[in-house]
């Protein structure tokens, strides 16, 4: 009988432990269900640009579904969609029109459901991309607020009557003015926009605003959906006297708009309504103007968020160049800031910047591909949850228009327009584009050599880069040394090691100006990671033993062991060790 009761004891607490998602990693950190969104690799996916289906010229939720083999290939574990709700598309989708439906340009919700279906076969999730600080000037709720000043939705956005005279100056990022307040006839009163006049910002001080999205989100949740990436969150809590900013303020206007009034309070009651209730994890776009804001988001504690992003390191790169001394000063900060409490997110790209290779490394045809692979090694060798942005796999470059007429970014197109108005130099302008429009980063991602790469039978949206026979897919899947077989294999290292994800990060070599080189340890396990972030041969630290180690990966062909342990770094290479315990 004893026996009996004690195997039973056994198979209880294994099968508790299997339902809870229980394993030992090594010896490293827990690893469980609850926690899948630290050990992700998340794959952005721009929808508009990915794969045309129909042949319309627009990227389509039917086309991401043709390609959910090729997504698995990768080895990455969850997808964030951009918006794919219904819009007027006047910022490609991040003006929300119905939060309930799918933009026709995408398809339907039969679609979309087919969509989430074939990701969850594949045991990839989905993380939604949520834009509730501001919706469309075409939302159902703006149109009966602008209707009359006593209109039920009045209050769901903010509103500045005019006989009050000018409300205090706001900068918008988006207008052509550069003014975040928006002349209404019909009411005779102002609306606030930090983006553009098309996005009026929802009042989130309204407890039935944020009722309403917490429907939406559950209405999401229900559907089976993993995850939620906040967008422009960091700005929704507004003080609404709106007292007058320091002249110039605009200069710093993440001071004066992130992280203020009741964001905490939102959050907290988001997290009772929404996140304690559904498996999904949450990320906020922007991380305030500290470690504390930071920490007050994704501490566990607080149930609030899983994890935010910074801009700290993504802004690095400008169109001059960027300090690799203060690159690595800025991710070794964020990552002591995190080391015991919240956790991180890793990129370098994404639909609102320029191509990672173009900013961070060298596009180039004779390093391209090796700057690739280093910045792809850097990602996926930190702490934290990496995101990688859909072409960034192969290599994608600028585009680099010259005319203004190919471009389609509301935000380039706006700014251009401000240029005309007040005798800007519009060649400047068009050069400072050239390196940093978000446009670059949303050209049709390049699948093969036929025309229009693949992505289209049609005309596209926009302009595909003419490199793409070149770079694309097809013809980078046949290279076992291609930059897209190469992150196949990070990936997969990244995945077997739970070091890479868990392990103490330890910045060594700190004033090297040519050379990024760290440890990530957990106990019994340690890993080398150097990278050459510049266009000649670089020399390492001297000094460090590397008798008995193992070269896991580099990204030129002939590193073989011996080669692997000289003391010198070629153009943009990078590598893997692990050391002896």
């Amino acid at each position: 009988m004893n026996i009996r009761l004690a195997s039973f004891l056994i198979l209880f607490t294994l099968l508790i432990a299997s339902l809870f998602g229980y394993t030992q990693a090594g010896n490293s950190s827990k690893r469980s269900s609850g926690n899948w969104w630290k050990e992700a690799v998340i794959y952005q996916i721009y929808p508009r640009s990915f794969k045309d289906y129909d042949g319309d010229g627009i990227g389509d939720l039917k086309g991401i579904n043709s390609k959910l083999d090729y997504i698995k290939s990768l080895g990455v574990t969850a997808v964030w969609l951009n918006p794919v709700y219904s819009s007027p598309n006047t910022d490609n989708g991040y003006d929300v029109s119905d939060y309930r439906k799918i933009m026709s340009d995408f398809g339907t919700m039969d679609d979309f459901d087919s969509l989430l279906h074939g990701l969850h076969e594949r045991g990839i999730k989905l993380i939604m991309d949520l834009v509730v600080n501001h919706s469309s000037d075409e939302h159902a709720w703006f149109l009966q607020s602008r209707s009359s000043r006593t209109n039920p939705y009045r209050n769901y956005y903010h509103w500045w009557d005019a006989e009050r005279g000018k409300p205090p100056y706001r900068y918008s990022l988006f207008d052509v003015d550069g003014n975040a307040w928006a002349y209404d006839s019909t009411t005779n009163a102002y609306y606030l926009h930090y983006f553009s006049r098309k996005q009026p910002d929802l009042n989130w001080e309204n407890p039935k605003v944020r009722a309403e999205v917490f429907d939406i989100m559950k209405y999401w949740a229900d559907k089976g959906i993993d995850g939620f990436r906040l967008d422009a969150f960091q700005f929704v809590a507004k003080d609404t006297s709106f007292p007058a900013f320091p002249k110039g303020f605009e200069k710093h206007f993440n001071l004066y708009y992130a992280m203020q009034g009741n964001i905490h309070h939102y959050l907290q009651e988001m997290y009772r309504e929404v996140f304690a209730k559904y498996d999904v994890m949450s990320v906020a776009e922007g991380a305030g103007n500290s470690f504390k804001d930071a920490h007050d988001l994704v501490d566990s504690q607080r149930h609030e968020l899983n994890m935010a992003y910074a801009f700290d390191g993504v802004d690095l790169a400008k169109p001059g160049g960027y300090s690799l001394l203060h690159f690595k000063d800025v991710f070794t900060r964020w990552d002591s800031a995190f080391e015991k409490n919240g956790w991180l997110s890793i990129f370098l790209s994404n639909h609102d910047q320029a191509r990672m290779v173009s900013r961070f490394g060298n596009d180039s045809p004779a390093f391209r591909a090796h700057s690739s692979e280093m910045l792809t090694t850097f990602i996926m060798t930190m702490r934290g949850t990496p995101y990688f942005y859909n072409g960034d796999e192969l290599g994608m470059t600028n585009i680099r228009f010259d005319s203004i007429g190919d471009y389609r970014d509301v935000q380039t197109l706006n700014a251009y327009q401000h240029e005309l108005k007040t005798g800007g130099n519009l060649k400047k302008f068009m050069t400072f584009q050239a390196s940093v429009s978000r446009d670059n980063g949303r050209t049709p991602f390049q699948w093969d050599s036929s025309p229009n790469a693949g992505f289209t039978t049609g005309t596209p949206w926009i302009k595909v880069n003419p490199n793409y026979k070149a770079i694309n897919a097809e013809s980078e899947d046949k290279d076992p040394n291609s930059v897209l077989n190469y992150f196949r294999k990070i990936v997969s290292l990244r995945r077997t090691h739970p070091a890479l994800v868990y392990g103490k990060y330890k910045l060594l070599d700190r004033n090297n100006t040519h050379v990024y080189s760290y440890l990530r340890t957990v106990p019994g396990e340690r890993f080398l990671v150097m990278l050459n972030f510049g266009p000649v041969p670089a020399s390492v630290f001297p000094g460090f033993d590397l008798r008995g180690s193992t070269l896991l990966l580099s990204n030129y062909e002939n590193s073989d062991t011996k080669r692997g342990k000289t003391n010198v770094l070629r153009p943009y290479e990078a590598r893997v060790y692990k050391l002896r315990s």
